[in-house]
């Protein structure tokens, strides 16, 4: 639908964003007959694949399984041409899904929430916009995504460049044109490892500013033939299935035998497949890459082997090269030509721990070694995960506390779905769920089925309000840090924990614990019910 302004509105429930979650969870709420309006910030559906337009976007979970499983119909309609999806390709679909569904006309495009305000007097959330306008709601449901907050370096010297700035996730709809520039790339993350390849074939030269180099694998990405589309849709139920009962939410061959178990030469033969493979499922070729550092330097060694093997300079290459946390304790990145890239004359390499970046100049960027002239400055710096699109907003609970406050020594959840002293506000993939060590699309399906089946048993009980125990939530709190530590993500300083973000505490934040397990406790605890809750 088009835009419409409301200065005062009351509905069911009120969905804050239009990307995977929200458009599933106002579908969820049509089927409870439940009044809603969702908010989104962008001028269409689409969350984090509308904002990221940048050269080379594309998911790193094979496109068969990152899609809706809610209607057979529609996916046996649908076909990805691919086997990762592009950001144009997934935002085709998303924008399918809404007219399918006729999603839009309960949409308000165009529009920032600024604050949740509970009133414990009615058991109802009033959320203002930037615009000034107010609705309210029994229940409040955030789907604004766990990667949505982008994180920009406040460097220096930045308002003073005179040409161009960009960041991959507010990238411009017209796209950039780097015929004949210049550019300095800041960041090789994920989306720094799938930008440079694209935009080096265009500019004249290209600087990477790299503080911290990452594992990448090859993607192996190529089209789909007919005869696995046409498989794949014959067996969609049992795949969908698969992806629910298994750890990371994609049907992947888990290997449950040690790389300790096997002789050198049979754990080289399985590296050295699941390389030709590509993808992700390089970290499932053996039961305990993400529990035994002995195991997890095997894998390292072989990608770091690989690096030497790809880049002919040799310094290069060294540079490349992470030496500073276990394979896959940070986001594991997929690449198409990353590597290879940096054989390229037009490419340099700055190491910005060596050479910290000082300041940026109305000309370009300084670092502790040396000047660069720039025309364009892009940042591939990522986002303030987990929180932070959460703390954009000023959402306050009972008596007015405010969710930064209550989290401001790490965030404090029961499932990841709620938070206690915050009535009726659910948190689709929130902090303490899988979330971001899944495929989403799993996890955002679980969580919004999962609310709403809570929601009609509120309905049928007669219930007003509901929200965690204290007590139930600081035990899942300790849990989900339980489980971290039995892992060697927190030996890295990575994103999910908040280790790119200045001052940000360090708490990792996401359920390692696994898809399948944690549908099961949430099912459990459902079925008990809804044990740790509080219901009036």
């Amino acid at each position: 639908m088009s835009r419409k302004q409301h200065s005062a509105s009351e509905f069911d429930a009120i969905v804050i964003g239009a990307g995977f979650s929200g458009l599933y969870m106002l579908y969820r709420l049509r089927e409870l007959g439940l009044s809603t309006r969702v908010y989104e910030a962008g001028e269409g559906v689409g969350g984090t694949w509308y904002w990221n337009r940048y050269p080379g976007a594309r998911c790193d979970t094979p496109s068969i399984h990152y899609s809706y499983s809610f209607s057979p119909d529609l996916e046996q309609e649908w076909e990805w041409p691919e086997k990762y999806p592009t950001q144009p390709e997934i935002l085709r679909y998303l924008n399918h899904v809404a007219d399918r569904f006729d999603l839009r006309r309960d949409i308000q495009f165009s529009t920032r929430v600024i604050s949740a305000v509970y009133d414990n007097s009615t058991n109802r959330w009033t959320i203002q916009t930037h615009q000034g306008d107010q609705a309210s709601a029994r229940y409040c449901i955030t789907a604004i995504g766990c990667l949505s907050a982008p994180n920009t370096p406040t460097f220096q010297g930045l308002d003073s460049f005179q040409g161009q700035v960009h960041h991959t996730a507010r990238w411009p709809s017209e796209g950039v044109d780097f015929t004949g520039k210049q550019v300095g790339i800041i960041g090789t993350g994920s989306t720094g490892i799938q930008a440079i390849p694209q935009i080096v074939k265009q500019a004249d030269h290209v600087t990477v500013f790299q503080r911290t180099p990452n594992y990448s694998i090859p993607a192996r990405n190529r089209p789909l033939t007919s005869e696995e589309k046409a498989s794949v849709k014959a067996n969609y139920r049992k795949l969908r299935q698969t992806d629910r009962e298994s750890p990371a939410g994609i049907t992947l061959n888990f290997h449950r035998q040690s790389a300790l178990e096997v002789t050198p030469e049979e754990r080289q033969k399985k590296f050295d497949e699941a390389w030709a493979v590509g993808g992700t499922q390089m970290l499932s070729t053996f039961s305990d890459l993400d529990t035994n550092l002995e195991a997890n330097t095997y894998l390292a060694d072989f990608v770091r082997s690989k690096i030497a093997t790809i880049v002919h300079n040799s310094e290069r290459a060294k540079l490349l090269m992470p030496h500073d946390h276990p394979i896959g304790s940070k986001r594991i990145c997929v690449d198409t030509e990353y590597y290879e890239t940096y054989n390229r004359e037009n490419v340099s390499l700055v190491d910005v721990r060596i050479s910290p970046i000082e300041a940026i100049t109305p000309t370009g960027l300084r670092t502790h070694n040396g000047e660069y002239k720039l025309d364009m400055i892009v940042f591939a710096t990522g986002f303030d995960a987990m929180t932070g699109s959460l703390f954009k907003i000023d959402i306050r609970g009972k008596d007015g506390q405010a969710l930064k406050e209550k989290w401001a020594g790490g965030p404090r959840t029961y499932l990841g779905l709620m938070t206690a002293g915050f009535p009726n506000l659910f948190i689709i993939t929130g902090p303490g769920s899988p979330s971001v060590l899944s495929n989403m699309v799993v996890s955002i399906e679980q969580h919004v089925e999962w609310i709403t089946d809570c929601m009609k048993y509120m309905l049928e009980h007669n219930f007003a309000r509901l929200e965690p125990h204290v007590e139930a939530e600081a035990s899942w709190v300790a849990h989900v840090n339980e489980v971290a530590h039995l892992t060697l993500y927190p030996l890295a300083n990575s994103w999910y924990l908040g280790a790119n973000i200045p001052g940000k505490l360090r708490v990792f934040m996401p359920y390692v614990g696994g898809v399948g397990n944690y549908r099961k406790k949430c099912q459990e605890i459902a079925e008990k019910g809804y044990e740790g809750f509080a219901f009036c």
